[in-house]
């Protein structure tokens, strides 16, 4: 089993629905984001995945968050944007994206940091 690790960055505001405490009310993060790719094989240049391959489809998906409310982007304007629900989002809008590769992948998880010491994943 190979694997790939991607990281990039985006910063956004939020504010948790059905949260009792600070974080019900509007703030922002410098998100980071995190995503594992594996498969078994390797393309004809011994590569599982192209790494810029990955950062082209991780910066789709941040354009579309990156320096916004949250709360009033889709589908976050209806579900909660925790860091949990992010990184479902980012593993289902990048597994679309990476349908096309020369050899097998999946992506086995998405990591998503609200801060340097606390961050949520997802693992389909």
């Amino acid at each position: 089993m190979f694997e790939v690790t991607v990281e990039q960055t985006f910063a956004a505001g939020h504010a948790l629905r059905n949260y009792k405490g600070k974080c019900e009310n509007v703030h922002g993060h410098n998100f980071k984001v995190q995503v594992r790719i594996e498969g078994q094989g390797l393309d004809d240049s011994g590569m599982l995945v192209d790494f810029i391959d990955v950062k082209n489809v991780m910066r789709k998906v941040i354009e579309r968050l990156d320096h916004q409310f949250l709360n009033e982007v889709p589908p976050f304007d209806m579900k909660n944007p925790s860091a949990e629900n992010i990184a479902e989002y980012f593993h289902v809008e990048m597994t679309s994206g990476l349908a096309v590769t020369p050899v097998p992948v999946r992506i086995s998880e998405v990591r998503v940091w609200e801060t340097d010491i606390q961050s949520a994943c997802y693992r389909p």
